[in-house]
């Protein structure tokens, strides 16, 4: 997975925006503004930032080498991955998905419903 198509998974989800709060080379995606993933678009592999299960995040920190505790973030509820194709793109857009999900499902029921595809 190239930087274009992480970036591209994530503004492909309803009500997403994007910009630099932080200051350049940390991409911000939000929805309904709210932080699901965080890339470092000048880093080489890339790295992306995404909320994550508590149970399950150090479950995958030991599974994948590729994955750490959240850069400069909540470390039980983040994980950095380096998207250096160690890990399956596959399983990277569903680590996007399930981000996304967990904030989605953080939010009012009425914001939840205008952003609702199905």
């Amino acid at each position: 997975m190239d930087l274009d198509e992480l970036c591209t998974h994530c503004t492909d989800k309803p009500g997403c925006s994007d910009g630099y709060p932080f200051g350049p080379g940390a991409l911000v995606m939000k929805v309904a503004g709210k932080i699901f993933a965080i890339v470092a678009d000048e880093s080489d592999p890339p790295t992306v930032s995404l909320k994550c299960d508590p149970e399950e995040a150090p479950l995958l920190r030991s599974s994948y080498e590729a994955v750490a505790p959240g850069y400069h973030l909540n470390k039980r509820h983040w994980n950095t991955i380096t998207v250096d194709g160690t890990v399956p793109d596959h399983v990277v857009r569903g680590w996007i998905d399930d981000s996304y999900d967990l904030v989605l499902a953080g939010l009012p029921k009425r914001v939840q419903e205008s952003l609702r595809t199905d």
